[in-house]
């Protein structure tokens, strides 16, 4: 079962304001539809039919009230523009923000269906999984969360229920969003654009982590792949370089520079694969160099219909990418 992102439970600054302001409006909304109920309930109750008599007379018949049709009138245009300026007030300080100099860059590039990551200033390039920092709430620590966000072919959009609110990946367009996360852990969005046949599989987790924490996974990160020297991952080795996996991934520190899938760069410090569709494991890792469309239907990987034993020894490859 996948677990569940609580929208009611906001975790970062900017969806903490549209939880307040979703409040507010639901109120509103909840004000008018008590309100509404009594009028109905009393209007039932006050001309209901009372005997025989009732069915032979007719009602008495009011035509037009000047206080009445001011009062319908005037009520929801009041109620309209306060909601405009409480949700006009919420997305100009999302959208307005000006990111302090010490704040983390990303670039998210929505694919079907998997999530490109760029971490600008610090030249990393991974896939499906956000690393940040944590932002203290007391001012000590603020280290904020950039993100700017394109698409490589349809439209997508990024959602963080806890974290952050909706905001689309366009083809041929940036738009951008932030986040302020002040508690650590895993915190789980997906594109919440309809974008084609695993839309539902095109899952996000962000991984909120202390500082100092993160600067360690930056230096991981940055360390180049070491060539395997065990039997089976050195064939493996051999034959990823020598097939076309390397038209499509990259592995930092080596030829392999393709553009059109995910990194392979530090896989194994993932907790999924294909974008959240399996847990990573060797059994699923080795199931998806087999045949990725077995787990996910209408990916761009094709099945390559390699040998078992070109599947074994790139899959022992695979494993040493950590």
């Amino acid at each position: 079962m996948r677990p569940v992102a609580d929208m009611f439970r906001p975790l970062s600054r900017p969806a903490e304001m549209i939880h307040s302001s979703s409040l507010l409006v639901l109120a509103i909304t909840a004000g008018i539809f008590v309100v509404v109920s009594a009028l109905l309930v009393f209007v039932v109750w006050k001309f209901r039919r009372k005997g025989p008599e009732d069915d032979l007379r007719e009602p008495p018949q009011i035509y037009g009230s000047t206080h009445i049709e001011l009062a319908w009138t005037v009520v929801p245009i009041l109620i309209t523009v306060v909601l405009i300026l409480v949700t006009s007030r919420t997305i100009g300080e999302i959208q307005n923000r000006v990111m302090p100099e010490n704040a983390v860059q990303i670039r998210l590039v929505g694919h079907q269906w998997w999530w490109e990551i760029h971490y600008e200033k610090e030249g990393i390039v991974t896939a499906n999984e956000l690393h940040v920092p944590l932002s203290r709430r007391d001012g000590t620590g603020e280290r904020p969360t950039e993100l700017i966000l394109e698409s490589a072919d349809v439209i997508h959009s990024f959602w963080v229920p806890q974290l952050a609110g909706k905001t689309d990946l366009i083809p041929n367009r940036k738009n951008r969003t932030w986040i302020e996360p002040f508690v650590t852990g895993t915190f789980f969005g997906n594109c919440a654009e309809y974008c084609g046949t695993q839309h539902a599989n095109m899952l996000l987790r962000v991984i909120v982590e202390e500082p100092e924490d993160y600067e360690k996974w930056v230096r991981k990160m940055r360390q180049p792949a070491a060539v395997p020297h065990a039997d089976l991952a050195a064939q493996g080795h051999k034959a990823f370089f020598a097939n076309s996996c390397i038209n499509c991934h990259m592995v930092d520190g080596t030829v392999a520079a393709g553009v059109f899938g995910p990194s392979l760069t530090k896989l194994m410090t993932r907790q999924t694969i294909g974008a959240g569709v399996a847990p990573l494991t060797p059994e699923t890792l080795r199931a998806w160099v087999r045949d990725p469309q077995k787990l996910k239907t209408g990916c761009l990987m094709p099945d390559m219909k390699l040998p078992d034993s070109e599947v074994d020894s790139i899959t022992a490859y695979l494993l040493t990418l950590k």
